[in-house]
């Protein structure tokens, strides 16, 4: 098995939802965290009902954060950023332009596949450096011993395994309505103690 597979699942995505480019990752989570490394982002704010690991991640990253009561519906941007959490999102020729649309393949998501993530985006410069941020420092087409290594990298890649599954099971679940999830489906995070 081969990064060729990863390749294949991230342009099958990236067709599907619209966007140019795509880029898989080991979690939505981890997508999340690379598109706010990549533009260091100092400030945003999360939302009170989501998953528990968007704020975590801000926090993890030390930017400066606020609460917001928004009333989401399959996406939300964080904000100050064009960054999307579109972790509970299915909807073909849903991207939108300009943005950084961070999806997930958990496995209670529509695509589950047990874990797994994925950026979609239009900005080939960004897709480049996300690829590289995503698989330690590296680019996935030549033998790491051999390259010189200018970026900072996260380990945070989709093996070829998942991506593989993910290409096997799309075809069966594209054409099927998935479930609709909004803020509704979260309990609000601003109650938990880690965040007082």
């Amino acid at each position: 098995m081969s990064f060729n597979t990863i390749t294949q699942f991230e342009n099958t995505i990236a067709e599907y939802y619209g966007s140019k480019y795509a880029v898989a990752t080991d979690c939505c989570t981890h997508a999340i965290e690379l598109c706010l490394r990549l533009q260091d982002i100092k400030t945003s704010s999360s939302p009170k009902h989501t998953y528990v690991s968007v704020p975590m991640t801000l926090k993890k990253l030390n930017i400066e954060w606020q609460w917001k009561d928004e009333q989401w519906q399959d996406y939300y941007y964080l904000s100050n950023t064009n960054i999307i959490d579109a972790a509970v999102l299915w909807k073909e020729q849903s991207y939108i332009s300009g943005t950084n649309m961070c999806l997930s393949f958990q496995f209670r998501k529509h695509l589950g596949l047990g874990r797994g993530g994925m950026i979609l985006l239009d900005n080939k410069e960004d897709r480049d450096q996300l690829v590289r941020m995503s698989y330690d420092g590296r680019d996935r087409d030549v033998l790491w011993a051999e390259q010189k290594i200018y970026t900072m990298g996260y380990h945070y890649y989709m093996t070829p395994e998942t991506a593989a599954a993910g290409i096997e099971k799309f075809n069966k679940v594209k054409d099927i309505a998935p479930r609709t999830v909004d803020y509704t489906d979260y309990p609000d995070l601003s109650l938990l103690p880690i965040f007082n």
